[in-house]
């Protein structure tokens, strides 16, 4: 995978994500969502995710 098809894929995986946030999901049923439509390995999503609330922190305290 060349730099710009990883950025992209992780691009993918934080758009998917946020569809995750919309339906209120936590970050374990995201993994599993994730996991089981879009052939995503929960590490992917736990890491992409984990970088989100760095980013982030204000929102994710909300929204636990």
């Amino acid at each position: 995978m060349g730099d710009s098809s990883s950025a992209s894929y992780i691009h993918m995986v934080h758009h998917l994500i946020e569809k995750c946030l919309i339906f209120r999901m936590s970050k374990e049923e995201c993994m599993d969502a994730l996991s089981k439509h879009a052939n995503i390995k929960p590490v992917i999503t736990s890491t992409v995710w984990n970088e989100l609330e760095k980013e982030n922190k204000e929102f994710f305290e909300e929204y636990a």
